[in-house]
C-alpha cells in the first residue's frame, strides 16, 4: 500500500472529483429542469453529463497525458530534443578515462555503460560536425 501511495491518492482524488462533478451536475440539472416546468430524466442527464465529462477530458486530461507520457517517452528513447548536452560531456569523460587508464579504461567504460544502461555506444558528435565520426 505504501509503495503505491501516490497512485492510490491519485485514484482517490479522481474518484472523489468525478463523483462530486456528477453530483453537482445532477443538482444543477434538476434545478434547470424545474425552472422549465419539467421533471428530471436520468437518461437525458447521463447523456449531458457524459458529453460534458468527455469534453473536459479531451481538453485537459488527454492534453496533459500527451505532454507527460509523450515527453517521458521521447526522453526515454533519447530524442535530440530531450538531451541536455550530456553526449558531449560523456565523450569527454570517456576520452579522459582512455588517456589515464589505457586498456583498463575500456573495461571500466563498458562496466559503467552496462551499470547505467547506456545504449547505442559511446557519445558521438552530431553528423553536421565535419571531421568527426
Amino acid at each position: 500500500m505504501k509503495r503505491y501511495a501516490y497512485g492510490w491518492i491519485t485514484a482517490l482524488f479522481f474518484l472523489v472529483s468525478i463523483a462530486l462533478h456528477w453530483l453537482f451536475g445532477w443538482w444543477a440539472y434538476v434545478d434547470e429542469a424545474r425552472s422549465h416546468g419539467q421533471g428530471p430524466e436520468l437518461a437525458a442527464y447521463a447523456i449531458e453529463m457524459g458529453r460534458d465529462t468527455f469534453e473536459n477530458w479531451q481538453s485537459e486530461f488527454l492534453q496533459l497525458i500527451w505532454q507527460v507520457v509523450g515527453l517521458a517517452y521521447f526522453l526515454y528513447i533519447g530524442s535530440p530534443a530531450s538531451k541536455e548536452n550530456d553526449d558531449r560531456l560523456e565523450a569527454k569523460v570517456d576520452e579522459l578515462l582512455k588517456m589515464a587508464g589505457g586498456k583498463e579504461a575500456e573495461v571500466l567504460i563498458g562496466e559503467i555503460d552496462r551499470r547505467y544502461l547506456r545504449t547505442g555506444g559511446h557519445a558521438k558528435p552530431h553528423a553536421h560536425d565535419v571531421g568527426y565520426e
